[in-house]
């Protein structure tokens, strides 16, 4: 690629990032279908989109709702419904805000960590299979593109940022 001013990129350029924007729609298509058969469903009533509370909490530990909405993009009202079918399905429970008592935070349970183990195992069987006829390099090459992807996209984009791999970067 040749150095450019930032915004102006030649023709190549955008369109190399058409196809592969093309087939990013594609991958998320074909994961979302996947995720609603190949994964494990927690307790009836759960909305799937709930589990992406689930998700952070575990990686970036007990939050308030307030800091859910700001990681998870969303707005309070949603996380506050959500996190609540999660308590009273006792994957997510509620903790008094040492830093401040009238406040609350949401942490993940031992049932709720069993649930979200359960179903990355299945992620990562089913992942094991969509990749088994491919070579140990060509794997560890996908795995590298794909995580210097999200990292450039989340240095282009902060407000993107997956909470979790900044608390990874934190060394939590």
């Amino acid at each position: 690629m040749t150095p450019t001013t930032p915004g102006t990129r030649s023709k190549a350029d955008l369109d190399l990032a058409d196809t592969l924007g093309h087939e990013l729609v594609r991958l998320v298509r074909l994961v979302n279908r996947a995720k609603s058969q190949v994964s494990k469903q927690g307790p009836d009533g759960i909305e799937r989109a709930a589990y992406a509370i689930l998700f952070c909490l575990i990686h970036v530990g007990p939050q308030r709702t307030s800091k859910l909405a700001e990681f998870l993009h969303s707005e309070i009202s949603t996380i506050s419904r959500q996190s609540s079918s999660l308590v009273q399905h006792g994957l997510v429970e509620r903790l008094a805000d040492p830093e401040d008592g009238r406040a609350c935070l949401l942490a993940p349970t031992a049932e709720g960590l069993r649930v979200f183990e359960e179903n990355r195992k299945q992620r990562n069987q089913w992942l094991a299979e969509v990749l088994g006829d491919w070579s140990d390099a060509d794997r560890e090459t996908l795995n590298s593109l794909f995580h210097r992807l999200n990292d450039d996209i989340e240095k282009t984009s902060p407000q993107f940022a997956d909470p979790a791999s900044a608390s990874k970067a934190k060394g939590a």
